[in-house]
């Protein structure tokens, strides 16, 4: 209540306190990463309005995952009241930047075999965020593509060597290749010319898992050769599907976006990061692409058309 036109103490620290300022970093090309607006829509749905509640800092590196080390330093440096990270070298960067920032995280496949938090429901530390449950749903994903084409029988997962996260989807790719009758063919690599040496290997009838993580470009390399060479290939997120990959399963990086916000929200009201568990994503879509079907002489089966959350036509 206001009394002889002045307000209450309460209200006028409430006035006073200046937005919180988010720090966000990525590997992203623009901006606008389907996780960022995300978070802001989520963070609106809580009742933080931008300007007024929060400010966004954004950093993004277009592909460069050496730059998000310098990137995660300016960010600290400036000040910022959290951090906000999409894939596993903006965490790490994140991480090794500050022990004191609260960080929250996306687009992380294996937060624990990636090395990021100790225990899922005690993440320690300043972390917490949303897994992208890479290891969990990589069987699916060889389903989905046995489903599309019946006759595939050998996958290869081609992955970065130094990249924890695919060496522990890969021994979960290897269990359900086994139930599938499929020969999976994993091949870690650190170089593009050794990136290429393999990529001579694949043949006509073969298929491609691609990895959850961008670094060497190796998904965008994959669905080059999948649509150059018609070999199908199985993707992470519906976002590859979106430019001509045959099939999805996993988490909508949108919606990552979202339910990060909820925990944002908690950490902006007081709430400790390493109180919060981390959280598995919410939304798993399977996506196909029918235009590349049609280019790979692939028919898609009612049941797939109806059990997909995304069809590209």
């Amino acid at each position: 209540m206001v009394i002889f036109g002045f307000l209450p103490p309460a209200a006028q620290a409430q006035q006073a306190r200046r937005p919180y300022r988010i720090g966000v970093l990525n590997e992203a090309w623009a901006a606008n990463h389907p996780t960022v607006e995300g978070l802001k829509a989520g963070l609106r749905a809580l009742g933080f309005e931008e300007s007024r509640d929060v400010t966004f800092d954004i950093r993004f590196t277009e592909g460069n995952s050496q730059a998000t080390q310098a990137a995660a330093a300016a960010l600290v440096k400036a000040g910022v009241d959290l951090l906000f990270t999409s894939n596993e070298a903006a965490t790490q960067a994140a991480k090794a930047a500050t022990q004191r920032i609260p960080i929250v995280f996306t687009l992380v496949g294996d937060p624990v075999a990636a090395g990021i938090v100790a225990t899922l429901a005690r993440p320690g530390g300043n972390l917490t965020g949303i897994s992208s449950l890479t290891t969990e749903l990589v069987p699916k994903r060889l389903e989905a593509l046995k489903t599309l084409i019946p006759t595939v029988r050998r996958v290869w997962a081609i992955y970065h060597a130094d990249d924890p996260t695919s060496i522990a989807a890969g021994r979960k790719a290897e269990e359900g290749a086994l139930r599938l009758g499929l020969s999976l063919v994993g091949r870690p690599v650190r170089t593009p010319e050794e990136l290429e040496r393999v990529l001579q290997e694949i043949r006509p009838g073969d298929a491609l898992l691609p990895p959850d993580i961008a670094t060497m470009d190796i998904p965008a390399v994959l669905l080059e050769v999948s649509l150059a060479s018609r070999i199908p290939a199985a993707f992470p997120a519906s976002l590859w599907v979106g430019h001509g990959g045959l099939v999805s399963y996993g988490s909508d990086y949108h919606a990552q976006g979202v339910q990060a916000a909820r925990l944002v929200a908690k950490i902006l009201r007081g709430a400790r990061p390493e109180e919060l568990p981390v959280e598995g994503a919410d939304k798993i879509d399977l996506a196909v692409n029918l235009k590349t079907a049609a280019l790979l002489g692939v028919t898609v089966p009612r049941k797939v058309l109806l059990r997909a959350d995304v069809l590209r036509r």
